[in-house]
């Protein structure tokens, strides 16, 4: 069962681990739509339709959803393990600013911890209200790192404690995408519990892939280190719940990890200047169910293999999703950028050109006679509009050889954050393309235009991580071995000595 389930980044990884979709409950109605659309038919529910409805998890008891779902009376032995992810907005550092904000904006009295008091901080409890109700052997939490520390107190370890009390042997750890192939350095906080009576170790997936990450994400990772166990309601000291994994290192000899280039290959360039100036891409909704072919018949790369072959989600000569922002004004922006850049390089940058072209239009006197109308039209066109000391992150261009950074469900509002690397394209990437990075294969459909679908992707969990994820979690709970579809798809070996023998001291043993 999927709780908080978004459009199924979770889901997809556990159900391409062979375990049948029993329910899940999610808010956003564009994401249960994409749910219900990808997961409806392979559900053990006998209400299809009821996997397309958005629920409210804090109005509507389990009782009433697993009636509407059609597992009532025997949700024991339907739900073996329950997933979910609780929104991080509260939780996040970046989500922490406009909270406060907002609070400001209301004239709140408690606007300085608008973030400790927002009402998704307490919707872990309704994950373990569902636990109760389900009794899983297994279960999954996942989100940001933030929550090892939001305003001082480790909700994950409370979280840990109450389960601990329900039966279950639970650890965390924090884990970059990078490490599991995704092309993207998406860290999150992952919690498994595994019910004492299996007897069983947590055990995190060990990572198949190695990069250097960027800077800024030891700082979390010394938080983590740093961990103190909570008091419990008891006023006792409890067990730490905390299991750190160690990075991936070159010793490992692992294959690098996924870069931008690599994960959008086949798919057909989409040259922005050459559309503006065609007349052929103006404002308005963009569908994102509109189909395009790829570039080559067969996959060029692992990942677009992956992509394109995924059980049960995959496609032959055509995918879906290829739309980009109409964005006038910057496309010319776009393509003098370099890899890497961001906002305060390409304000420099286009400052100065600003300046050069004024002065050669006034040296060749063709501003003279132009009327202040036309003057002010062409600096609004060579100017931006953003402060470079208070947005430095606002636009950023990718890396072609590299990972790219964190998709964030602002992608829904826009996508500076992810230029694509190509100048010739000169644009921001498509909802396929953010699909691609977040590991979505190219036969999983998003519901709603371009914003809500590009909310979605950066709501979700990658689902290769989450794959990851439920293979261990298989083998947790007594499940046969089933074929590893990374090493035909994505041509991975078996694991080196180093790391075998590093897996079997990483197991998370009191």
């Amino acid at each position: 069962m999927d709780l908080f389930a978004g459009c199924g980044g979770i889901s997809l990884g556990f159900a391409t681990a062979g375990f049948e979709l029993a329910a899940s409950v999610e808010l956003d109605p564009w994401a249960a739509e994409s749910h219900g659309a990808n997961f409806a038919a392979i559900s053990q529910g006998n209400n299809l339709q009821a996997h397309f409805k958005a629920r409210d998890i804090t109005q509507e008891d389990p009782g009433s959803i697993f009636r509407d779902l059609g597992i009532a009376g025997r949700v024991d032995e339907q739900v073996d393990v329950l997933v979910g992810g609780p929104p991080c907005q509260a939780f996040a550092r970046v989500g922490r600013a406009k909270l406060r904000h907002e609070a400001y904006r209301r004239d709140e009295d408690d606007a300085d911890i608008a973030f400790l008091v927002d009402g998704r901080v307490n919707l872990w409890q309704r994950y373990l209200h569902y636990v109760r109700e389900t009794k899983p052997l297994a279960l999954l939490m996942e989100n940001v790192p933030d929550i090892l520390n939001h305003g001082g107190k480790n909700v994950a370890e409370t979280v840990a404690e109450h389960l601990r009390e329900e039966g279950y042997v639970v650890r965390y750890t924090l884990l970059n995408a990078s490490w599991f192939g995704v092309p993207q350095t998406r860290e999150r906080m992952f919690l498994i519990g595994v019910h004492e009576s299996l007897d069983a170790d947590v055990v995190f997936p060990t990572p198949t892939h190695f990069t250097v990450l960027p800077a800024g994400y030891e700082g979390t990772r010394a938080t983590a280190r740093k961990l103190i166990p909570q008091h419990t309601r008891h006023s006792r000291e409890v067990e730490h719940s905390h299991c750190w994994i160690s990075d991936p290192s070159e010793e490992d000899g692992l294959p690098p990890a996924t870069t931008a280039g690599e994960a959008l290959a086949d798919l057909p360039p989409i040259f922005a200047m050459d559309l503006l100036e065609r007349g052929q891409i103006a404002r308005g909704r963009k569908d994102p169910a509109e189909p395009v072919f790829y570039t080559s018949r067969q996959p060029t790369t692992a990942w677009s293999r992956l992509m394109r072959q995924w059980p049960e989600f995959g496609t032959t000569d055509n995918t879906t999703g290829h739309v980009i922002r109409y964005l006038p004004r910057d496309y010319k922006i776009f393509r003098m950028m370099e890899e890497g850049w961001q906002y305060p390089e390409i304000w420099r940058f286009v400052e100065e050109k600003r300046q050069q072209l004024m002065n050669k239009r006034w040296r060749s006197g063709e501003s003279r006679g132009a009327d202040a109308d036309e003057m002010q039209a062409f600096i609004k066109n060579w100017t931006l509009p953003y402060d470079p000391g208070k947005f430095p992150n606002k636009w950023w261009k990718l890396y072609r050889d590299k990972p790219v950074r964190t998709l964030m469900a602002h992608l829904g509002k826009d996508s500076y954050s992810h230029i694509h690397f190509d100048s010739e394209q000169a644009r921001t990437i498509s909802v396929r393309e953010a699909a691609r990075l977040q590991s979505f294969p190219d036969g999983f459909v998003l519901r709603g235009s371009m914003n809500p679908a590009f909310k979605q992707i950066g709501n979700a969990v990658p689902p290769l991580v989450s794959y990851a994820i439920a293979i261990e979690i298989r083998s947790m709970i007594g499940c046969q071995p089933i074929p590893d579809m990374r090493r035909e798809l994505m041509g991975l070996k078996q694991q080196p000595a180093v790391i075998a023998e590093r897996s079997e001291k990483k197991k998370c043993v009191s």
